[in-house]
């Protein structure tokens, strides 16, 4: 192969000779150029590409995993919450039936006459026991375990507060009972004179019947009742001087006779044991005492039953 060259103006041209194997060469350095060139000229454009749609792809796919992550964590704080909201709710419950099965078994104690230290409610319980060699520290405790404890320990205590609101009733009417049934001595200071039933009349000297108890005394010495009720007659009557009688409901009344001073008027209502009169020797009587009736459904019956009874 011949390569001239010529000269500008007319010049002396050169001649150069190329052989086969430099021709070869140089179209094997001509075929890499051309194929480094390409290969750039792909990835330039490749890059280019990737410059101008890549990141925005990518900025969008991180903010949708941004926004999801975050919306998760959203609602999982609002679950826990409304969790953390409602185990509020069922503590403060529970804590309230505490205090009010505090205040009855408090209450309950001090009507049955039971010894406060042994039911102290105002501290805990005593227990204990060896521990248990399969307990696992590691154990946590199951939420769903948990909530059922809290419904089963709230239903325990509303059943504990009726039996004892039960209870409660129950001491109240005994306790009440216990009130307006006779019981016990129409004075606080004296001693018995007279008994119930066939006597030798002090005025006559003939077997008579007495229908109630007399107890002597000082003049002027208390008179009580013995039950709560309420005053029926308060003034003077034929044979008991001045006589106050109280109805004490159930059947029962009493009849406190031949006093100095009545304390109370009709339609009264006197507790057991309040004064309701002043000892005396009014009406038929031969000196200070008062002539005490027990009656029931309108019948004299023999109080001792009931002093006796009051001293068990």
């Amino acid at each position: 192969m011949n390569i001239i060259f010529i000269p500008n103006k007319g010049g002396r041209y050169n001649t150069y000779r190329f052989g086969s194997n430099f021709l070869i060469l140089i179209s094997v350095v001509g075929v890499v150029m051309l194929g480094g060139v390409l290969s750039a000229g792909y990835y330039y454009g490749r890059f280019q590409a990737g410059m101008e749609a890549g990141p925005p792809v990518i900025i969008s796919a991180l903010k949708n995993e941004l926004y999801g992550q975050r919306k998760s964590i959203d609602e999982a704080r609002r679950a826990t919450s409304e969790n953390i909201d409602a185990l509020a709710m069922r503590l403060g419950r529970l804590q309230s039936h505490v205090i009010r099965l505090d205040a009855l078994g408090d209450r309950l104690t001090k009507m049955a006459e039971l010894d406060k230290g042994e039911f102290d409610f105002t501290t805990q319980p005593a227990q204990g026991g060896p521990e248990n060699d399969s307990h696992d520290d590691s154990a946590s405790v199951d939420p769903v375990s948990f909530t059922a404890s809290l419904d089963t320990l709230s239903e325990q205590l509303e059943n504990r507060a009726q039996q004892l609101a039960l209870l409660e009733t129950m001491l109240m009417n005994r306790g009440l009972q216990d009130e307006v049934v006779p019981a016990g001595r129409p004075i606080t200071a004296g001693w018995l004179s007279s008994y119930f039933g066939m006597r030798t009349d002090p005025f006559t000297g003939k077997n008579e019947y007495h229908k109630g108890l007399d107890f002597a005394g000082k003049l002027g010495s208390d008179v009580v009742t013995v039950a709560a009720g309420v005053v029926t007659w308060a003034g003077r009557r034929y044979g008991y001087g001045n006589l106050v009688e109280i109805n004490h409901g159930n059947g029962y009344s009493t009849r406190y006779g031949h006093n100095d001073k009545i304390i109370v008027k009709v339609g009264d209502a006197v507790k057991k044991g309040q004064v309701v009169a002043k000892m005396g020797s009014t009406g038929r009587s031969t000196g200070p005492h008062v002539h005490f009736e027990v009656l029931y459904n309108g019948k004299a019956v023999d109080p001792m039953n009931y002093i006796q009874t009051s001293q068990r």
